[in-house]
């Protein structure tokens, strides 16, 4: 990759000096004379740096390299897309769904009898907060599920897009006033879901989830 179109003396310097996640960065002042640029200029690319998840600064410890973390990176944009109304949350799940579908054959085969046991928990879990006294919306099993269906894709891209997506989705407060019975039929399908997941039946699994994007309201109530 060309580095000049990062735009950035300091990205450049974290990507030709190979600083790896969890090494720490020389002061600003070494670094402008390395590259040649001005303090004044890294500190405005250090907090986009920062922006991005890739580096941390903090008092005592300096600066350190962070693993790349792409829902770090984009969550802010799809917030403030959403914030301002130039977006909608509609388009960023259509955009969710597709990856779902289209990465589900590749994902599915992936999974561990472990995963698999994880996913009955979570179901058992959500039941466990729908039946109870009080009802609790099982928001954070409803989060988990999906995330562990794909957990197993060597795909950071992926990964970080649908792990956004989730904190859009809490963000959004899409479901917030739906009745009982939307989260009985959601959670239907999700039991139905990993029992076909348990079972080797990847296609029906497959159906089933498509089935159950239609339940999705495409905007707040």
């Amino acid at each position: 990759m060309r580095l000049d179109k990062l735009d950035s003396e300091f990205l450049n310097y974290l990507v030709s000096r190979n600083v790896n996640p969890g090494d720490r960065l020389p002061a600003l002042a070494e670094i402008g004379d390395d590259m040649g640029v001005s303090v004044g200029k890294l500190r405005e690319q250090l907090a986009v740096a920062r922006g991005m998840g890739v580096v941390s600064a903090r008092p005592r410890l300096g600066i350190q390299r962070e693993s790349f973390n792409f829902a770090e990176a984009v969550l802010p944009a799809i917030l403030f897309s959403l914030a301002t109304g130039e977006a909608s949350f509609h388009h960023y799940s259509r955009l969710r769904q597709a990856i779902e579908i289209s990465f589900w054959d590749e994902a599915v085969v992936l999974l561990t009898p472990e995963d698999k046991a994880q996913l009955g928990r979570l179901v058992t879990d959500a039941w466990a907060k729908l039946r109870g006294e009080p009802i609790h919306i099982p928001n954070g099993e409803h989060r988990q599920l999906h995330l562990t269906i794909f957990s197993r894709l060597d795909n950071p891209f992926v990964q970080g897009l649908l792990i956004a997506y989730w904190d859009a989705y809490d963000a959004s407060e899409l479901t917030r006033f739906m009745r009982y019975r939307y989260w009985v039929e959601v959670w239907n399908y999700h039991e139905r879901i990993v029992e076909a997941l348990c079972a080797n039946d990847f296609e029906c699994g497959r159906r089933l989830l498509l089935e159950h994007f239609s339940l999705l309201p495409t905007e707040p109530a």
